[in-house]
């Protein structure tokens, strides 16, 4: 999501690869948040806000490592509106407009799939759709908060702070939004496919994708409110 792609020897690294590396971390991040959501509903008893607790450490883990991890090969996005954010940081060209679409069907791919991992680890149908209805105006403008917090913090963090940044954000963002802080698209998708602790219904995406989208606006337009940063946190 943050740290620039860039290989061992200064090379960036092949498309290819940097697909691989977006479809494996989104796949992780949402089987890490779904499969979290599983096993705290199943340990805590009914007690709710031990449930998000659990759900909330174990996403922070898994995305710190994962922005660690694959932050050199792809720039750790994660999330479409990330990429379009940073992918219109540089000139327009048919290669990036190709580019960014590749990391966006990757990351919804990885959505998907990392929502089908986490059923078959519990032993659950891997093919669900969410029951749970999230919408009304203070769920969708935590959306937005949450999201142009985030996009903030990926135009602005220094490199080398980036993933404790994200990680301690969404974090917080778990608890002082009333929408848990999904501000990914992709998240959105796979979640919406997993009837669990963590899902959303199909009629609440509209909103909540809707509410992230203005969310990001609001992040770039602080962000160019503000200066622009002095360092470089993604690869666009």
């Amino acid at each position: 999501m943050l740290k620039p792609a860039r290989a061992a020897q200064g090379r960036e690294p092949r498309l290819q690869h940097q697909l691989v590396a977006e479809f494996t971390g989104t796949a992780a991040l949402l089987c890490a948040v779904i499969g979290s959501g599983i096993m705290a509903e199943r340990l805590s008893a009914g007690n709710m806000g031990v449930a998000l607790l659990a759900n909330t450490l174990a996403t922070v883990f898994a995305l710190y490592v994962l922005i660690e991890l694959l932050g050199p090969v792809s720039g750790a996005h994660f999330n479409p509106l990330v990429t379009l954010v940073l992918g219109s940081k540089t000139a327009a060209s048919g290669k990036r407009t190709r580019r960014t679409l590749l990391f966006i069907t990757s990351q919804l791919l990885g959505a998907v799939a990392g929502a089908w991992l986490a059923h078959a680890m519990f032993d659950m149908s891997l093919l669900q759709v969410s029951g749970k209805v999230r919408s009304g105006t203070g769920q969708w403008l935590a959306e937005a908060v949450a999201t142009a917090g985030l996009i903030l913090i990926v135009l602005r963090a220094p490199t080398a702070k980036a993933p404790a940044m994200v990680a301690c954000y969404i974090g917080a963002a778990y608890w002082f939004t009333a929408s848990t802080s999904f501000a990914n698209p992709a998240a959105v998708l796979g979640r919406m496919l997993s009837d669990s602790f963590a899902g959303i219904a199909p009629a609440s995406v509209p909103g909540f994708v809707l509410a992230q989208g203005a969310g990001a606006l609001v992040g770039v337009a602080l962000h160019r409110a503000m200066g622009e940063s002095q360092a470089s946190t993604g690869q666009g």
